[in-house]
């Protein structure tokens, strides 16, 4: 979270218990959730991250910030626009004509992701943290800066996790959707000097919905076929 290493921490723990009991409940339900089910513990363990980097900011140990921050981000620019995308696919009933094109955003997602994460790997110098109106603001250099204007990187990003959602069969999913594109435009209007890192929290909060969405097994409403 962008305040401080305890709210950081508090809200991974929450949200890493919350995401095993969906774990849990997806794998005796209807195991088409696991995916979902996995995204409330992914945003928990980058909540996690984010803490140890500002544990590292606050002792003065770059190492840590460096280590943490490349944990961060792998969440940020990797992990989400391909695996939301791949959960979506996960959910499609299989005789539905959208389930391939889900199966090409997680796809492009992949390979988008690996584009935008793997140089920092190679050259950790290019992430940037620092300390903006007492939150977390990653900044830094990406591989596509010298290809395109950091603009259309951001909407291509924003695409790849909104538009799967809101491309569902399922009615709770398309919410989440909505709910991601709320998130985006606080983000937008609002909290610009951080806006990864608030960006990633109010997404983060978001998943708790996908909790409800599996503890209901709400999708059973939609294609009993399939969750009864």
């Amino acid at each position: 979270m962008c305040f401080s290493e305890s709210v950081s921490l508090g809200a991974g723990a929450v949200l890493l218990v919350g995401g095993a009991y969906a774990v849990h409940k997806a794998w005796n339900t209807n195991k088409r959730y696991v995916p979902v089910s996995l995204m409330p513990v992914f945003a928990g363990l980058q909540q996690l991250s984010e803490g140890l980097v500002w544990a590292g900011m606050g002792n003065g140990d770059p190492q840590l910030v460096q280590t943490s921050a490349l944990v961060y981000i792998f969440f940020t620019w990797f992990m989400w626009p391909f695996w939301i995308p791949l959960s979506v696919f996960a959910l499609e009933p299989p005789q539905s004509r959208r389930k391939f094109l889900f199966l090409g955003f997680a796809l492009v997602g992949f390979g988008f992701g690996m584009i935008l994460y793997v140089p920092h790997l190679l050259k950790p110098d290019w992430v940037d943290v620092s300390i903006n109106h007492d939150s977390l603001a990653y900044e830094g250099t990406m591989l596509l800066d010298f290809l395109l204007p950091r603009t259309f990187t951001n909407v291509m990003y924003l695409a790849l996790i909104i538009a799967p959602p809101l491309l569902s069969r399922y009615r709770h999913m398309r919410y989440f959707g909505l709910t991601l594109i709320a998130v985006t435009t606080v983000d937008y209007l609002f909290l610009r000097y951080a806006y990864i890192s608030f960006f990633c929290l109010l997404a983060g909060a978001a998943t708790v919905h996908l909790i409800y969405i599996i503890s209901r097994n709400h999708c059973r409403h939609e294609c009993p076929e399939l969750f009864s």
